[in-house]
């Protein structure tokens, strides 16, 4: 998949005041190209989450048409939309949707055994890299939110991806962590030659953005 494309899309929620909608999104047609980075910033209940949730066709409350390449996807039916979240759109949740029973490995690992997209190997320095090797075997239910951040940020990466969703990646992160996520994040965007698109409304991805847009 090479570009997603939003045509003059609204969300319902908005329609009463689509008059007075001041967006580079919304209403608009903007498309995002496979391999260049996208900074979304937004305040908050600007629909930052459902911007996201459209984009993996978990919502589909919106006048408009959004594209994949030239397929309109309200024509998608579940197997695609699977597909497409298999293969070509990887996504770091806002609210993380991590198994807190599970440990840190196990929740990276359970994405991983989809997908077989990464080695053993390569996940345990990934753990290392992140600086919460020590939490391989800690269930995520008692880890802090910023050591589980890294966590659902490794989940994202186990898979093909031509476009990464990154929802408040680095809320709960210092300086330092920030810049070692966005190290890998840019590694493996630029390892598959693909896109990330960041939304934000406060601490940014550390990236080179080629585009900011406000939503």
């Amino acid at each position: 998949m090479n570009r997603i494309t939003f045509k003059h899309v609204l969300p319902q929620v908005f329609s009463s005041c689509a008059e007075s909608l001041v967006s580079d999104i919304w209403q608009c047609d903007v498309s995002f190209e496979r391999g260049r980075h996208y900074l979304v910033e937004a305040d908050s209940g600007k629909g930052k989450s459902t911007f996201c949730s459209y984009i993996q066709g978990y919502r589909h409350d919106y006048s408009g048409r959004i594209f994949f390449d030239d397929t309109d996807a309200r024509q998608y039916d579940i197997d695609k939309w699977c597909a497409l979240r298999q293969q070509h759109v990887s996504v770091l949740f806002q609210e993380l949707r991590l198994f807190p029973e599970l440990t840190a490995l196990e929740n990276v690992e359970i994405k991983n055994s989809l997908t077989h997209h990464k080695s053993r190997k390569q996940i345990e320095e990934w753990f290392e890299l992140l600086g919460i090797a020590d939490k391989l075997s800690s269930k995520v239910g008692r880890m802090s939110f910023g050591q589980q951040q890294r966590v659902a940020l490794m989940r994202a990466l186990v898979q093909p991806f031509d476009f990464l969703l990154a929802d408040e990646p680095i809320s709960h992160l210092d300086e330092r962590n920030a810049d070692i996520m966005a190290a890998l994040v840019r590694q493996e965007a630029d390892a598959q030659g693909a896109s990330v698109i960041t939304t934000s409304i406060g601490k940014r991805l550390p990236l080179d953005y080629d585009i900011t847009l406000r939503l």
